[in-house]
Parts: structure tokens; C-alpha cells; sequence
């Protein structure tokens, strides 16, 4: 198998929320927020991974589908993340730009599949 980069992306990005989740709760005390972050970010490489074996072209988009659910869902709750000045706007910024390409990434790769 090739270089998979929506794959090594997402889990790059899984990787550094769980550091942030981590710290979260270490230096911040912050269970419910982190643990939700953690959920959905982690979910959207899992979904990935589901779908390179997906048993349909329609199974294919639709584990895309709601692995750009999930993406949508962690931008939500680092916005709220940032905007409750739980975490540095810089870490931040870099984190909720990694999440939007993910999320640029998987519309296209959607829109391709559906051929459109």
C-alpha cells in the first residue's frame, strides 16, 4: 500500500490531541471538555482506517461522511476550548488549521467518490 496522506495526517492529528487531552487534565483539571475533544478527534483517523476496507463504494462515503462529522465536531469543541481560554490561541490556531485541512481533505476525497 502507498503513502496514504489523509491516513498519516489524521493520525498525526489524533497524536497531538491526545497530548492536549493529557494536559488538560493534568494541568488544568478540565475532564468533561478534553475527554469530548478526545472522542471525536481520535474518531476521525479511526473512521478513516474503517473505510480503507469498507465493503461498498456507498460504505466508502458514508465512513467518510461521518469521519467528516467528527472532524466538524472537534472544531467545535477547540473553539470552545480557545474561547473559554483553556488553551493558548497559538496552540490553538495550529491545531484548528490541521483539523480544517482534514476537513478540506475529506470533502474532496468525498466529492470524488460520489463523482462529483
Amino acid at each position: 500500500m502507498g503513502k496514504n496522506i489523509l491516513r498519516d495526517k489524521s493520525y498525526d492529528f489524533a497524536l497531538k490531541i491526545i497530548k492536549l487531552s493529557q494536559a488538560l487534565v493534568s494541568e488544568k483539571k478540565e475532564y468533561v471538555l478534553s475527554k469530548k475533544l478526545f472522542r471525536s478527534a481520535t474518531a476521525i483517523g479511526a473512521l478513516i482506517r474503517e473505510a480503507e476496507f469498507a465493503q461498498s463504494k456507498a460504505d466508502f462515503i458514508h465512513k467518510r461522511s461521518v469521519s467528516l462529522k467528527e472532524a466538524n465536531e472537534t472544531l467545535y469543541w477547540l473553539e470552545l476550548l480557545k474561547d473559554s481560554d483553556l488553551i493558548p490561541v497559538p496552540e490553538f490556531k495550529t491545531l484548528h488549521d490541521h483539523c480544517k485541512e482534514l476537513v478540506a481533505m475529506l470533502v474532496s476525497s468525498i466529492k470524488t467518490s460520489k463523482g462529483k
